[in-house]
């Protein structure tokens, strides 16, 4: 009898280190993806991550898991990048640009070569800091087109945001609709503008206070800072936040998230990239969300992005 055909959908994670392992594990748990592919110059290290998974395989949905080389990406859906240089406490996401950007180009390459042979489907997702930078390099050494080739931008960023406000106004975090665009990095722009409860921005609330929210911010700011210095790495929040992209990809939910990608002309920005509202499904970037700014919010952006066309000129491809 002739077995019916069953749809796969394959996820390879390039970098097995804390943020590679830990979105295997949030894929894994929450039975996102039925194939998932661990790469790393490390190979020890890989296998043992793929062992200590495996062992729970039996917990979750059905799903295949072992450590893969780069030929594995011609079946992926997605890939998504994390390998890279470390970034130390008190170390700016911009200075990790030299090295990554040599690793990040090498890693696109081998990609490359595997899925445009096969697949012209794939997307490739880049959370290497510094992450709006490192997303520009890899869609000019991929050739792919914009939407295809897009950064974890201030999706995480958001995420601490809202939580920090809710826990003000004592709120789920779900219920507090706020985000930061721009760099993921020191420029974010928090839109103060657009923050909500239920359209009702948060500056009307009675527990609103000015100060408060703008200490939220710098929280919010120095939130990678902080964890680093104290543990070393971040990786649960950020595991989260791209198995929640990915999500988006593989079931195309057209998910409004903040995402990094190419701008072309959106507030009169161009050949940078920088996080802004975008609609995410299984093709990547279907649009990008064109919101009223506050004219100061508008100003801000435009430095953001200043900031980060100064890094890509110094980026050497």
């Amino acid at each position: 009898m002739r077995l019916p055909h069953i749809e796969t959908t394959r996820v390879v994670i390039v970098g097995a280190g804390n943020v590679g392992s830990t979105t295997a594990f949030a894929l894994m748990v929450q039975g996102i993806a039925s194939e998932i592919v661990l790469i790393d110059i490390d190979k020890k290290k890989c296998a043992g991550e793929i062992l200590d998974l495996t062992h729970g395989i039996s917990f979750v949905k059905p799903v295949r898991i072992w450590a893969g080389d780069y030929t594995d990406c011609k079946h992926a859906d997605v890939v998504f990048i994390c390998a890279g240089a470390k970034q130390k406490p008190g170390q700016p996401r911009l200075g990790l640009l030299r090295p990554n950007t040599k690793i990040v180009s090498e890693i696109v390459k081998k990609i490359v070569r595997n899925i445009t042979r096969y697949t012209k489907k794939a997307i490739i997702l880049v959370a290497t800091n510094p992450l709006d930078v490192m997303t520009y390099v890899a869609l000019k050494v991929s050739g792919l087109p914009p939407y295809q080739v897009f950064g974890t931008g201030t999706n995480l960023d958001s995420s601490r945001f809202r939580w920090l406000l809710a826990e003000k106004f004592g709120l789920a975090a779900t219920s507090m609709h706020a985000f930061l665009i721009g760099e993921h990095g020191d420029t974010s722009v928090p839109v103060f503008s657009h923050a909500n409860v239920m359209g009702k921005n948060i500056t009307e609330l009675p527990e609103y206070n000015q100060a408060a929210a703008k200490e939220f911010y710098e929280k919010t700011k120095n939130a990678a800072y902080d964890i680093i210095q104290s543990k070393g790495a971040t990786y649960y929040a950020i595991a989260l936040s791209v198995a929640e992209i990915i999500r988006a990809i593989l079931y195309d939910e057209n998910h409004v998230l903040l995402v990094s990608s190419l701008l072309t002309g959106q507030y009169g920005l161009r050949n940078v990239c920088l996080s802004l509202p975008s609609v995410v499904g299984r093709t990547g970037i279907k649009k990008i969300i064109e919101i009223d700014l506050a004219p100061d919010e508008l100003e801000k952006l435009k430095k953001s992005a200043k900031v980060i066309q100064e890094e890509i000129k110094k980026v050497k491809l």
